[in-house]
């Protein structure tokens, strides 16, 4: 995850720099005012696009606390730096005959987030965090020249090494287990694809498979890990292929039955589920409750299982 971090980050750290940031949250408080938020919502939800987690630490600048828990339950709803690279792997595999079509199919699913962010924002408004919306208030300041060398340090220290640090404290015992889970064989049967049969009714049931979903399950650490844990359970192999280029993955993919329905109804769970771990600490930090952490994780598994179930049927 440290390379789209080190890209990212930077460069919004350069529009914060310049002074912009504080002028889009003003151009797009009406559209959120109508969702029951205010502009800066916009400023944390461009910021999910590079990490959720430091999206979520980014809603500190909402004054309100009912607008700053709604940023942060519906900020995962927008495709990290974590679920980029998978989505526009299965576009190049499965809908790349015509780059046009390709490209439009990636920027639906960005505006499908952003439209999926707006809409829950909408509910929660008008349930659980119903209320009064606050009054914006914001400081303009002026357009400044940017200062490299301040933005690079901020960029690195303040959000790449945060994340990055609350990412290891997962990943270490998360990458235990999984190792441990593909050594562990039944009958020389990988205990991973027994898991897979496991689950396969309701992976089927979602236009998947029961190996794509425990795929999820175990990519909970981080959303890079979905497609290489897909080909080790289908493979049955004993690591993951983190280094197997585009053409080997969809070569496993293919020979395992997967289609175009199959890959597109990865695609949509991929972008609504579950947050990643290290989005859920944060939250779980940031609001000190852990009701507000769990509908963080149902909101957006509960609008994938519901698009999944209806294109699965379709």
């Amino acid at each position: 995850m440290l390379p789209p971090m080190a890209i990212f980050f930077p460069l919004f750290t350069l529009l914060e720099d310049l002074g912009y940031l504080p002028r889009a949250a003003f151009l797009m408080d009406h559209c959120f005012q109508c969702c029951g938020s205010c502009g800066k919502q916009v400023l944390t939800m461009s910021m999910g696009f590079g990490c959720n987690a430091a999206g979520v630490v980014g809603c500190r600048i909402i004054a309100s606390p009912r607008e700053r828990i709604m940023a942060m339950v519906t900020n995962a709803l927008v495709p990290c730096n974590g679920r980029f690279p998978a989505l526009i792997m299965l576009i190049c595999l499965f809908f790349s005959e015509n780059p046009w079509i390709a490209a439009a199919i990636l920027t639906g699913f960005v505006l499908l987030g952003v439209g999926a962010t707006l809409l829950s924002s909408k509910l929660l408004h008008k349930t659980v965090l119903s209320g009064t919306e606050s009054h914006f208030i914001m400081e303009m300041p002026p357009y400044r020249r940017p200062r490299i060398g301040k933005i690079l340090l901020r960029a690195f220290l303040d959000r790449t090494v945060f994340v990055l640090a609350r990412a290891a404290a997962v990943a270490a015992p998360a990458g235990a287990v999984i190792w441990c889970l593909g050594q562990i064989s039944r009958n020389s049967v990988p205990l991973l694809q027994i898991m897979a049969g496991w689950l396969d009714p309701v992976g089927l049931f979602l236009g998947m498979n029961g190996a794509v979903l425990l795929a999820f399950f175990l990519s909970f650490p981080a959303n890079e890990l979905l497609l290489p844990l897909t080909v080790m359970i289908l493979e049955g192999s004993k690591t993951a292929m983190l280094e197997a280029g585009t053409s080997a993955v969809g070569a496993v993919l293919t020979a395992h039955g997967w289609t175009w329905r199959t890959a597109l109804c990865t695609m949509v769970f991929l972008l609504f589920h579950w947050p990643c771990s290290t989005t859920c600490l944060t939250i779980r930090k940031e609001t000190g409750s852990w009701k507000w952490t769990l509908t963080a994780i149902l909101l957006p598994t509960a609008i994938g299982v519901f698009l999944c179930s209806m294109l699965g049927h379709i």
